[in-house]
Parts: structure tokens; C-alpha cells; sequence
């Protein structure tokens, strides 16, 4: 069962949370979560946390030290799981099947990525020479370039999602669709006239959304990886800062603790793909997860497919057949990274409070999250409302 899901808001690179730990900033968020579903942290019986760059402060498993960091007891266990962009969705595979499988009844799943502290790629370590005798591997870019090349994709058509999701998300702010899933930020940050005094704040409004992007804007922007590619900044997913987490429970501990659950997962699904071309496994990470949790596209509500880049996104429509619903608004009907902001160990979870909120202001049943993942993998996960 999901009991509840929230997130922090997402700062813009340099931006607000710029000023905070990761450990700090997640366990605000943790602290938030289960203080509004009135849980003792004392009966969470472990931290399952996503996070790409586990380097600097967020070395040492920020899983448990995050636990730590909110002043739970000793006896919460924590682990951190990189799994790349699909860290904190994996998370929350750990713990429904940790639940599933009748080990734990009470888990956080969750991440965090300070993208403005801790620089992607801040960790980069060497790979077997033996892999570089199968594949080539490249920067995720490249591979971006690679999809829209092998997908016949226009800069036109990249451009129109990466308008299409700060339109959305916009709106989605606008419109309040966050207020539930976000949990406000108290933090210290350096007054504007003087960097030298801080001046306590209270943080509570994604700022990396570009409400004066154009479409003619975004066709001036330079390509980002190589001369006449159609990857752009405008049409990429942002570095941000962030953290989100999920409360799974068994429904026996859901009854026992009195607790009201939101939604409950119903399947998972990951796939392997080429690594070269990296960032098409959506497609396929979502039909296993269809498959396992006895549904089909015509019952899915709302589908959330990370805008890791706009390419991932029109090769996950043309393949699934989904571009009808994408115009409809049933797919990101909110915004993604490209407007939110991609931090890369929370997103998973992010993406599953967006989700979880946007079936409730519908009043919908069965939404599906899917997230394409460096190195040639993707994940995705069946939800559903109760």
C-alpha cells in the first residue's frame, strides 16, 4: 500500500536548495511525511534511498544517514540504491517487494539528488575494457541524438514537448495540483544585498520552470552535444535539486496503525537494453510491468514517462502508440524534468507523488510511471487508487 507520497520542492541549478545538505534537505522531507500520516518513525523498519552520485555528502549511504539526519531512532534501518535514473523508483520496487514477500511491513522508500552540491558525474569511476569490446558507450546526449536519428525526429517535434511540459507544468502550479505532494523547505539562505548575513527561509514552490519560454526561444537555442544535432538545452531534462519519498505498508500494518492509504502498487517491470542506444527500454520495461499487474493500456488513467530528454519521450509515444493521449493530456499531464527538473536519485519517487495526486484530482484508477535509465535499462511501475 502507498500510504502517502511527497517531495520537496525542486530548485533550479544554484537555486535554493543549493544552500542545503541532501541528507538534510530528505530528512525535512521524511520528517514531513510521516508526521502528516501521524506514523511513530520508531515502526519504520527500514530507508530504502535512491542517489546516482554517492560521492562527498552524499557518501557514506545517505540511506541510513538520512535516517540519522532526522533524528529517528537508531533501530531504522537504511540503504542507498543506485540504479541510475531509476534509483528511487527502484526503491520503491525494494519495498513493495519487501511487503509482497512478507519480510517488512513498514518501509520509506525514496532519494534525493543536490545536482548544485554534488555534480553529476562527480563520482565517475573506470569501466572493463571488456565492455568497450561489445558496446560503445557514450554520454547520455549522444545516445538522445541517436534516438531522434533512428526515430526520424524533428527539432520541431522535440522543441514542441519541451514547450509542451513548462506549459503544463505551469498550469499544474497554477492550479495547485502540487500543494499536496510538496512539503515545504526551511532553510537558510543568503539575503539578496548581502551574502554574508542568511536569512531564514520557508521554500515551497518548484523554481525551474520557465514560464517565459517560447517556442521561437527554444528553436534559438544551440544544439548540446553535436553541431547540427536537435538536443538542445530547451528540450533536455534539468539539473535541479530535490528529494521525495513514499510510505509503503502491508495492508495489515496499514490496519493496525490506523493508517488511510492512497494507492498500492500493482506491478514492475525493468528491461535491459543496448547501451549504446541507452534510453529506449521504456516501452518494454512497461509491458512487463502491465503484464504483472494484469492490465493493459486501455486501463492505464495516467501514464508519467520521465522527460529525461523530448527524444526519450516521442520514441515512448511512436512506440506504444500513445501520441493520442499525449495530446490529450493523459501523458505528463503535469510537466516532467524538462520544465520540474530531473533530480536523478529522487525522480522515481517524484514522479510516483505527482502520479498518486493527479489520479485523486481525477478520480481515476490506474496510472503508470516509466523511466529510462543510463547504461541501457528502463523501469517502470503499475499503480493503483484505492
Amino acid at each position: 500500500m502507498i500510504i502517502d507520497a511527497v517531495r520537496s520542492p525542486i530548485g533550479k541549478k544554484n537555486g535554493t536548495l543549493s544552500h542545503i545538505r541532501g541528507d538534510e534537505l530528505s530528512a525535512q522531507v521524511v520528517n514531513a511525511l510521516v508526521e502528516r500520516n501521524a506514523v511513530d518513525p520508531a515502526q519504520i523498519e527500514d530507508m530504502q534511498w535512491g542517489c546516482v552520485t554517492q560521492v562527498d555528502e552524499q557518501a557514506w549511504n545517505i540511506g541510513r544517514n538520512v535516517a540519522l539526519t532526522a533524528g529517528w531512532p537508531v533501530t531504522v534501518a537504511g540503504t542507498t540504491v543506485d540504479r541510475q535514473c531509476g534509483s528511487s523508483m527502484q526503491t520503491n520496487f525494494n519495498a513493495a517487494a519487501a511487503v509482497w514477500s512478507g519480510q517488512l511491513d513498514l518501509v520509506v522508500s525514496g532519494g534525493v539528488e543536490m545536482m548544485s552540491r554534488v555534480p553529476m558525474g562527480s563520482n565517475n569511476g573506470s569501466m572493463s575494457p571488456l565492455v568497450y569490446e561489445h558496446y560503445e558507450i557514450v554520454m547520455q546526449g549522444i545516445s538522445a541524438e541517436e534516438i531522434a536519428k533512428q526515430w526520424n525526429l524533428t527539432r520541431e517535434e522535440l522543441d514542441r514537448i519541451g514547450y509542451e511540459s513548462h506549459l503544463r507544468a505551469a498550469r499544474a502550479m497554477d492550479e495547485g495540483r502540487f500543494e499536496k505532494e510538496i512539503v515545504p523547505i526551511e532553510l537558510d539562505v543568503p539575503a539578496p544585498d548581502s551574502g554574508a548575513t542568511l536569512v531564514r527561509t520557508r521554500f515551497a514552490v518548484d523554481e525551474a520552470v520557465r514560464r517565459e519560454t517560447t517556442l521561437e526561444k527554444m528553436a534559438a537555442l544551440q544544439p548540446a552535444f553535436i553541431p547540427d544535432g536537435v538536443v538542445t538545452a530547451g528540450n533536455s531534462s534539468q539539473i535541479v535539486d530535490g528529494s521525495a519519498a513514499v510510505l509503503v505498508a502491508s495492508e495489515q500494518k496499514a490496519s493496525e496503525l490506523g493508517l488511510q492509504p492512497r494507492a498500492r502498487f500493482l506491478g514492475f517491470g525493468i528491461a535491459g537494453v543496448d547501451p549504446h542506444l541507452m534510453l529506449h527500454g521504456n516501452p518494454d520495461a512497461c509491458e512487463r510491468a502491465l503484464a504483472k499487474a494484469g492490465v493493459t493500456w486501455d486501463d492505464i488513467d495516467v501514464i508519467e514517462v520521465n522527460e529525461a530528454f523530448a527524444s526519450v519521450v516521442a520514441q515512448f509515444l511512436a512506440d506504444t502508440g500513445l501520441q493520442e493521449r499525449y495530446e490529450a493530456g493523459d501523458v505528463n499531464p503535469n510537466g516532467g524534468g524538462i520544465s520540474l527538473g530531473h533530480p536523478l536519485g529522487a525522480t522515481g519517487a517524484r514522479i510516483t507523488a505527482t502520479l498518486v495526486s493527479e489520479l485523486e484530482r481525477r478520480q481515476a484508477r490506474h496510472g503508470l510511471a516509466t523511466m529510462c535509465i543510463g547504461f541501457g535499462q528502463a523501469i517502470a511501475a503499475v499503480i493503483e487508487r484505492v
